[in-house]
């Protein structure tokens, strides 16, 4: 009985740390994941932004500031996916929010019919 119980509490302290070891690398997973993400994220915004002048300065503004506007709102999906602070998910949700919104306002300034066209894809 005594070998059974000593058996038994060894068996729960070596899965007791291949537990802790998992959430480690879980961890450690996670940062990677959300790193890369975040990563891709900011290199397609860097890499939208960039367009030759067309002479249109209000439509040069729109081209550069809506990848900016959907870098933010990709990067903040990537916090969602991954980051665990209540008080910054509450900010990325309303980023993500508040970003779409600019964009379609933009789109819309430049030309109204943009605003039928997106309505049903945001």
């Amino acid at each position: 009985m005594r070998t059974e119980l000593l058996l038994l509490v060894t068996a729960l302290a070596l899965s007791a740390a291949s537990v802790a070891g998992d959430a480690a690398v879980i961890a450690k997973d996670r940062d990677a994941l959300f790193s890369a993400e975040n990563d891709t994220a900011m290199n397609r915004m860097m890499m939208d932004m960039h367009s030759a002048p067309t002479g249109d300065i209000d439509r040069d503004f729109v081209t550069m500031m809506v990848p900016h506007h959907q870098g933010a709102i990709d990067m903040a999906i990537a916090y969602l996916r991954y980051g665990t602070n209540e008080r910054l998910r509450r900010l990325a949700q309303e980023i993500v929010v508040t970003q779409r919104d600019e964009i379609a306002a933009m789109r819309l300034a430049i030309d109204p019919s943009e605003g039928h066209q997106h309505a049903s894809h945001p």
